[in-house]
């Protein structure tokens, strides 16, 4: 059985980790972002809007229940847009897993003239949606209602499977989160450890967080930035070339 780290916050963490699990591996869940309401007014003043924008699903769960569930929602992925009609959005329109295809997703649906575009985001935020739309004509509103904060260390059981070489893969969403898990193992001293675990990057630009690839087992890419393609990848066997675990460092 394959042993899977999961790098998510913890609201993201479990789902996958279900999904994992359903796939015959085992999985250890060591979140590297905090995900933190800010003290901010609701999503009340939503005059003029015409549609919503999410980045991500932790802004889905921060924008409360008084957001008006009858706008229209433009989502980057996958599992924000589930996310947002799990909350109740009844228009939701997800995008391809990056902000380019998002703003692609907006011009093609939506009319400058009819209206402002609410961005709920975090503090820290990765691409530029907002100026992408601003020059195709649209203007954009951030709300910034969450800050993701970055974990300071190692949990004691995920140190000891890494030193112990009980760790197959790691999953990577985000180049933050691949900087961070990074920093602390090298903190904790276990770099040489890396070497037996397959990275799974969710996009170039998070493979190129992770430091020097000889750093690693292996580094692997989903074909397109959502959760889907990451899985995909982790469980393709490239000398067989069918969908099945892949063969990781335990053997088993």
């Amino acid at each position: 059985m394959s042993r899977v780290l999961i790098t998510r916050p913890q609201e993201d963490a479990g789902p996958l980790a279900a999904l994992l699990v359903d796939r015959g591996c085992s999985v250890l869940i060591e979140p590297m972002l905090e995900i933190e309401p800010l003290p901010v007014s609701p999503v009340t003043d939503l005059v003029g809007v015409q549609g919503l924008l999410f980045t991500s699903a932790n802004g889905v769960r921060a924008c409360g229940p008084e957001a008006d569930r009858s706008l229209p929602v433009y989502a980057v992925g996958a599992a924000t847009a589930n996310a947002a009609r799990q909350a109740g959005f009844r228009t939701v329109n997800g995008a391809g897993g990056d902000v380019a295809s998002l703003a692609r997703l907006v011009t093609g649906h939506c009319d400058p003239e009819a209206g402002r575009l609410l961005h709920i985001t975090a503090s820290d935020r990765a691409g530029d949606l907002s100026g992408l739309l601003v020059r195709a004509g649209f203007v954009v509103r951030r709300l910034v209602l969450y800050r993701a904060r970055p974990a300071t260390g190692l949990s004691a059981t995920t140190r000891a499977a890494l030193a112990a070489n009980e760790i197959d893969a790691v999953l990577l969403f985000s180049p933050r989160t691949a900087r961070t898990l990074i920093a602390l193992i090298m903190t904790a001293g276990l770099l040489a450890a890396c070497r037996n675990v397959t990275a799974v990057c969710l996009s170039a630009a998070v493979a190129e967080a992770i430091g020097e690839p000889e750093s690693w087992r292996s580094v692997h890419v989903a074909g397109q930035p959502d959760q889907e393609a990451l899985l995909a990848e982790l469980f393709y066997d490239r000398e067989s070339r069918h969908a099945r675990p892949l063969a990781l460092a335990s053997g088993s």
